[in-house]
């Protein structure tokens, strides 16, 4: 583990889908140790997936020896669901979790549960298990793409915090000043949690182009540019990402970030280079 001095770092995981992922999935975590995680997270797989996927994984990366958190998502789950989930991971010893809306899936409508929103998951979780659960949150610096408007976004995050969120997690993005406006304007709200940037290793140009549109944050025109004329050429984007990424990392260590979180999209080569390159 990290010293409580340290910037406390952590990674995001999703559950493998086939045999050959999970051993790619396997492989990249025990590379990944090297890093002394504070903590992993797991999230609903893709296209927000059921929660089998994500209880093995958690189950895997807790055999490993870490202290995995799966995500949680109120979104179409009834406040029973959801507490047979919390009492399901407290017997398997999970003392974290990170507390979601979750996306609405198409076609739901106003049919979307009984808890509307991640403040009201947060709330419930504090209801039902006390202090047992550490709980992380979303933030999105660039905005969430469905908020009405900045201040409106802050206003959401700030309900989370206040129903007893322990800790944040950002979207990612890769302008510093974002975040740093962000953390001003919420401590200004009376805002005290940690709030930590996630980061987003560089690996694939389409994919990361894709992610950026569907989650609202900015990717640099210089950065589009530049992965745009690399094309097919796989090894000079990863290592314009790494220098890329580490730089964004550099900067936000400067100013004490209290930690950084990598969505490590089950691939350990990237965020690896970047924590050797910033010789934490």
């Amino acid at each position: 583990m990290t010293d409580s001095t340290s910037p406390a770092l952590s990674l995001e995981f999703f559950p493998p889908r086939d045999i050959a992922a999970q051993e790619r999935l396997v492989r990249a975590a025990k590379q990944m140790l090297a890093i002394q995680p504070r903590y992993v997270s797991v999230t609903f797989g893709a296209g927000g997936s059921t929660r089998a996927g994500t209880e093995e994984t958690v189950r895997t990366l807790t055999n490993l020896g870490c202290d995995a958190a799966p995500h949680l998502s109120c979104i179409g789950a009834s406040r029973e669901q959801l507490r047979d989930i919390l009492n399901h991971y407290r017997e398997a010893g999970v003392h974290r979790v990170v507390a979601l809306r979750g996306d609405l899936p198409s076609g739901m409508g106003g049919d979307a549960g009984e808890l509307r929103y991640a403040s009201d998951l947060v709330r419930f979780i504090r209801e039902e298990t006390g202090d047992w659960f550490h709980i992380e949150v979303a933030a999105y610096p660039e905005m969430h793409p469905q908020a009405a408007s900045p201040t409106a976004d802050l206003d959401h995050f700030v309900a989370k915090v206040r129903a007893g969120a322990d800790a944040a997690i950002t979207q990612y993005f890769f302008n510093a000043d974002a975040y740093f406006d962000f953390v001003d304007r919420a401590q200004a709200r009376g805002v005290a949690i940690p709030i930590v940037p996630g980061i987003m290793p560089i690996t694939n140009y389409s994919q990361l182009s894709r992610f950026s549109e569907m989650c609202g944050a900015e990717l640099p025109r210089w950065i589009r540019l530049r992965l745009a004329e690399f094309g097919d050429d796989k090894a000079s984007i990863r290592a314009f990402g790494v220098d890329v990424v580490t730089e964004l990392c550099q900067t936000l260590l400067d100013n004490g970030v209290p930690g950084l979180h990598f969505y490590t999209l089950n691939q350990s080569e990237a965020t690896l280079g970047i924590w050797k390159n910033l010789q934490l």
